[in-house]
C-alpha cells in the first residue's frame, strides 16, 4: 500500500522503519526543524531526521491543516495514513487526504491515558501494566474506535524511559496487522468504553517532586515516572552541613525497602543508603548530579560523602 506517515518524536521511529519494509511510503510529514539540545541548534524532529536520510519525501508544515499541505498530501494519492506522536491536531480535510483509512498508534491501553504523557502517568500511577493502541482518528483526544492493541507488564524497576522504549517496539507488528487486516477487507473495530477513560496530561519541570510522605511503592513509582524528564530533584543536605543550602540530586531509580519502627523523620539518609517515608523506606539504586551520568549508588558513594543521617529535602519548582 502507499502510505502517508505523520510523525516527529522517537517513539514513530521503529514503526516506520518497518513501514518501509513492507509498504511504500509515499510522503511524511513531520514538525518544522526547532532549536534543540544545550546549544539550541536548528534540528530535524527524529521522523524528519531519519525519513530525509532513508531519501522518503518529507513535508514539514507549523500547521498541517493550511489548504496547501492538504493539497500536496492527497496529490500522492495515499493508500491510507499512520499517525505517530505528531504534535499537531489534524483537520477532517486531512484526515480524508491521508486516504480511505487513517491511524494513530497511543502508548497507552485506551481508554487509559488520553493524552501527551501516557507512559509517565502509567507509571506514576502504579499500573502493573500497559500496552499500545491502534486508534482511527478523532476530533476528541485519543477517542476514536480501537483497532488493535498489545499488552505488556511494567517492571518494578522499570523507567517512563525504559518503558517509552520496549512499548515504541511493539508498535510495529501492531500497527502492520491492522494495515494487513485493512488489506483483506477483515479489519473490525470496537469503540472505547468512555466511563473508564482518564487523562495523561503533559508533564513540565514543576512536576519534578517526590513527597517523602507517600508509602515507598508510591514513593518509587513518581521517581520511575518520572525518569529521564523531568526527573525527581531533590536537595542533598549533609549531616555536617545541616544548615547549608545542599547540593542538587536528581533520583533515578529506587527501591522498596525495609519497614521501619523508629522516629526518623522522612527524608532523612538510614543505613545501606535507605531514606526513611512514611510507613517504611525506600532505596537508592541510581542518582545523578545535574549536568553529570546517572550512577549506581554505591559507585557514587565512592567519590561523594553520602550517607546515613544526611538529609534529601525535596524541591518544587514552580509552574511557568
Amino acid at each position: 500500500m502507499r502510505l502517508v506517515f505523520l510523525g516527529s518524536g522517537e517513539f514513530g521511529l521503529p514503526t516506520l522503519r518497518r513501514l518501509t519494509e513492507c509498504h511504500t511510503i509515499a510522503a511524511v510529514l513531520t514538525q518544522p526543524d526547532r532549536p534543540a539540545g544545550r546549544h539550541r541548534r536548528v534540528t530535524p524532529t527524529p521522523v524528519g531526521q531519519w525519513a530525509q536520510a532513508a531519501g522518503l519525501t518529507v513535508f514539514k508544515a507549523d500547521d498541517v491543516n493550511q489548504p496547501a499541505v492538504i493539497e500536496r498530501v492527497s496529490a500522492v494519492g495515499a493508500d491510507a495514513g499512520v499517525v505517530i506522536a505528531f504534535g499537531q491536531k489534524l483537520s477532517l480535510e486531512l484526515i480524508a487526504a491521508c486516504g480511505r483509512l487513517a491511524v494513530n498508534l497511543h502508548a497507552s491501553l485506551l481508554p487509559k491515558y488520553r493524552g501527551a504523557a501516557p507512559i509517565n502517568w502509567a507509571v506514576i500511577n502504579g499500573e502493573s501494566q500497559t500496552g499500545v493502541s491502534v486508534i482511527g482518528l478523532a476530533q476528541r483526544m485519543d477517542a476514536g474506535p480501537i483497532y488493535g492493541q498489545a499488552v505488556t507488564p511494567i517492571g518494578p524497576l522499570e523507567t517512563a524511559g525504559e518503558l517509552h522504549d520496549r512499548l515504541a517496539s511493539m508498535g510495529p507488528d501492531v500497527v502492520l496487522d491492522v494495515l494487513q487486516r485493512f488489506e483483506a477487507g477483515t479489519l473490525q473495530w470496537r469503540p472505547q468504553d468512555e466511563s473508564q477513560a482518564t487523562k495523561a496530561p503533559k508533564l513540565s519541570k514543576a512536576d519534578g517532586w517526590v513527597d517523602w510522605d507517600d508509602s515507598p511503592r508510591r514513593v518509587c513509582c513518581r521517581v520511575h515516572g518520572l525518569t529521564p524528564w523531568p526527573g525527581v530533584t531533590v536537595l542533598w543536605k549533609p549531616r555536617d552541613l545541616p544548615n547549608g543550602p545542599g547540593f542538587p540530586l536528581l533520583l533515578r531509580r529506587l527501591e522498596v525497602g525495609k519497614d521501619r519502627d523508629d522516629q526518623r523523620a522522612t527524608g532523612t539518609m538510614l543505613e545501606g543508603f535507605e531514606v526513611a517515608v512514611r510507613g517504611g523506606t525506600v532505596r537508592l539504586l541510581e542518582v545523578q548530579i545535574p549536568g553529570g551520568r546517572a550512577m549506581r549508588i554505591d559507585e557514587f558513594a565512592r567519590g561523594h560523602r553520602l550517607g546515613a543521617g544526611d538529609r534529601l529535602e525535596p524541591v518544587r519548582e514552580r509552574a511557568t
